[in-house]
């Protein structure tokens, strides 16, 4: 390396916030360069009408991978943003009236299992042991932990399958519960890292005891706090963080990233390049197919995306105050609405919806008396050939009628500010391979060593953080594979102090 050492992340999403953090705390010369006008990529935010939605994350999980980010460079996350707990998790909605409240304690917990299915109490506790054992395989030896040679995959194999790894999550959770309302209530968050329960490893239980172990957090004034409260601290520390700069290619020269040039044709020479851009997208059109020998078109077209979503953001002129923040609404059919998403990718008549109102925890997302909502639809990615100029409008239509029967009365009485994003947003806005909104989808054989590398086999000095990476996707996830970039990137050959933090006036 030169005597100053410099990287260039591409990407402003979570992952490549905590990665720039990490590559000038180590003390590279930091450049982030962001496609859009606004930091954060999924986590951005949309304002109008005196409302505030975040137009991607809402939940937050594992909150001490932001303190970390913030006390590696001697500064305090709470200086920045403030969280809040968030109680229920969520509340479950089913099709036939009945309710469930995923809550953090056990007492509560299991009164509501009980009520169920009194058999199912059991089954419970054995589960969450179960869940417990994968978290402490999974995610606490292994989330950080780089999977680049086969060895790195067969070493572990024995604990996966072990743990049920070769299962799907909703067949290992009904090995324990016999209510299928209670299946549903313990297999669905896959979907929150675009899987489908159905098919995605039952390592991904890990999810489950990641959220009984630190709760399910909000951030006042929205989840773009936080990426704001990032960006400052990058800026405190000397990060170049620069927007409206989308990437076209990296410079390759004797097998090695050199330089990474913009669409204007700045060109920008570095020493490493990190990318939490949709690697799917940076090696079939940022790099010459002459460099990518493991990474051909081929390979790429072989990997199946994740699902994407259809979001509506809307706000009403009253409130409902007895609305949880986090609402799962069920449709009357589990598996058969998920083959049409995952599997026959057609669009249903029937959907299962995450409502999310954040006024509930934070009355500053709207103007006073009213509420700010966004529904979160799944539905199949751009490989569907669904015209969603045509269709994306009828089918919002749908689902707000849907929730003004089920959830929301007087809602159209009340409406006042309405839009929505389709898979075309993902596609075309985000730079998602087919408009995916998870990246890859999470199956086992795309999961650690099957999944995109963190360092790059076809450019060593190339390294991704972000969803399709590992250990996955989830704002706990994509955090995390900025602490496996710890484990790869080498050290800068001189490292450029941090600036000491200057005390606030008063």
């Amino acid at each position: 390396m030169k005597a100053s050492s410099r990287a260039v992340v591409i990407g402003s999403g979570f992952g490549g916030l905590a990665a720039a953090v990490r590559l000038r705390a180590r003390g590279y010369r930091v450049t982030v360069l962001e496609a859009r006008d606004q930091p954060g990529g999924r986590a951005g935010v949309f304002r109008t009408g005196g409302y505030t939605f975040d137009a991607g994350p809402t939940v937050i999980t594992a909150p001490w991978l932001l303190d970390e980010l913030f006390e590696m460079v001697g500064r305090d996350a709470r200086d920045y943003f403030d969280l809040v707990p968030v109680d229920p998790f969520y509340r479950i909605l089913f099709h036939d009236g009945s309710r469930f409240d995923f809550v953090g304690d056990d007492e509560r917990l299991l009164a509501q299992i009980e009520a169920m299915e009194p058999r199912d109490v059991d089954g419970y506790r054995r589960l969450a042991e179960r869940a417990r054992e994968i978290f402490d395989v999974g995610y606490t030896e292994l989330g950080d932990r780089p999977f680049l040679r086969v060895r790195d995959m067969l070493r572990v194999a024995p604990d996966i399958v072990r743990l049920g790894g070769h299962r799907s999550v909703y067949s290992l959770v009904s090995r324990y519960l016999r209510d299928e309302r209670l299946r549903q209530v313990f297999s669905f968050e896959p979907l929150l890292v675009g899987g489908n329960p159905f098919r995605t490893s039952g390592i991904y239980l890990l999810i489950h005891w990641l959220e009984r172990k630190w709760g399910v957090h909000y951030a006042l004034g929205g989840t773009t706090s936080i990426v704001s409260g990032l960006v400052r601290l990058l800026e405190e520390i000397g990060v170049d963080v620069r927007l409206s700069s989308p990437v076209a290619s990296i410079d390759v020269d004797a097998g090695r990233a050199v330089a990474v040039r913009t669409e204007s044709g700045e060109r920008i020479d570095c020493d490493v390049v990190v990318s939490n851009a949709d690697p799917s997208v940076v090696y079939t059109r940022m790099l010459p197919s002459a460099q990518r020998a493991r990474n051909t078109d081929a390979r790429v077209r072989r990997r199946r995306q994740s699902m994407s979503l259809v979001v509506a953001y809307f706000g009403a002129r009253r409130t409902w105050p007895e609305l949880a923040h986090h609402t799962i609404v069920m449709g009357p059919r589990y598996r058969g609405l998920l083959d049409d998403i995952f599997v026959r990718r057609r669009l249903a008549e029937d959907f299962s919806l995450y409502l999310h109102a954040p006024t509930r925890s934070d009355a500053s997302m709207a103007p006073e008396g009213h509420e700010a909502f966004y529904v979160l639809s799944p539905v199949p990615n751009n490989r569907s050939g669904i015209d969603w100029p045509a269709e994306g409008e009828r089918y919002v239509d749908r689902i707000l009628e849907h929730l003004e029967r089920r959830l929301l009365p007087g809602l159209g009485a009340h409406l006042d500010v309405r839009f929505h994003v389709t898979p075309d947003y993902f596609e075309h806005e985000l730079r998602s391979m087919h408009g995916a909104a998870f990246g890859l989808e999470p199956l086992l054989t795309q999961s650690a060593w099957f999944r995109y590398h963190n360092r790059s086999p076809d450019v060593p000095n190339l390294f991704f953080v972000g969803a399709s990476t590992h250990p996955g996707g989830g704002v706990p996830g994509v955090i995390t594979g900025a602490r496996v970039l710890d484990r790869v990137v080498p050290a800068p050959a001189s490292a450029e102090p941090i600036p000491l933090r200057r005390a606030r006036a008063g």
